[in-house]
């Protein structure tokens, strides 16, 4: 009897989760609440009681089935959660995907990689991730500005292993989506000055990085690549 190719059962998976997932959000309506923070707290409160559930599918989708906002879903888990449970959540949502997507792409090689990363990302940060390894990827990880998902995918192509891969997503991912809870789980608890406060300042740092983003992040990479 012949046995099937070690990468058969990856390649299934990549599948199932790509199309599978896509179509359940789409199905849904998950696309559609991605206008408003109350759209979004609505769609996961219709899954009560395993409202919890589907959160943690939706933030596991997020890394996997690019582009969902991961930053803005961890808002709307606050507020219909709270700052910890949906943290929790998030966090331990962003692990998983993170492995997942590191190692089908170990596992499936550089034609699976090619289907989710573009070439000029792949050419811009795969010779980086390479020879830098553990420091670019932490520091990619805390900033902003660096597409965190993608470099999961293109890290599963290079020599770093696993356990390392998982440590270094366990120490440097949380942080931005910490923020997002904390952000989201006291809107409805602090004063009307603050949250205005809060938002403008937000604004700011979103201008800022929009700005100012791809240049810290060249300057960066002209570092590293030295």
């Amino acid at each position: 009897m012949k046995h099937s190719p070690k990468w058969l059962p990856a390649l299934l998976l990549a599948i199932l989760l790509l199309g599978g997932s896509g179509l359940l959000l789409w199905k849904t309506g998950f696309f559609s609440s991605l206008g408003s923070l109350d759209a979004m707290r609505a769609y996961i409160a219709r899954f009560a009681p395993f409202s919890h559930l589907f959160y943690f599918v939706i933030q596991l989708l997020g890394v996997v089935v690019a582009p969902i906002p991961s930053n803005i879903t961890a808002l709307a888990g606050a507020l219909l959660f709270g700052t910890w449970p949906a943290f929790l959540l998030t966090w331990a949502a962003v692990v998983v995907g993170s492995v997942l997507v590191f190692w089908l792409a170990r596992v499936l090689g550089q034609r699976f990689v090619d289907r989710l990363v573009s070439q000029k990302v792949s050419e811009k940060y795969l010779d980086i991730i390479r020879r830098k390894r553990d420091v670019f990827l932490f520091l990619a990880f805390l900033f902003p500005f660096f597409p965190d998902d993608l470099l999961c995918i293109l890290a599963g192509l290079t020599d770093i292993p696993l356990k390392r891969f998982c440590v270094l997503v366990l120490v440097a991912r949380p942080w931005g989506l910490l923020v997002s809870c904390l952000v989201g789980g006291s809107v409805l608890t602090i004063p009307y000055w603050a949250m205005a406060l809060l938002g403008a300042a937000g604004l700011a740092v979103f201008l800022v990085c929009m700005k100012y983003g791809d240049r810290w992040e060249q300057k960066l990479l002209e570092r590293f690549k030295k």
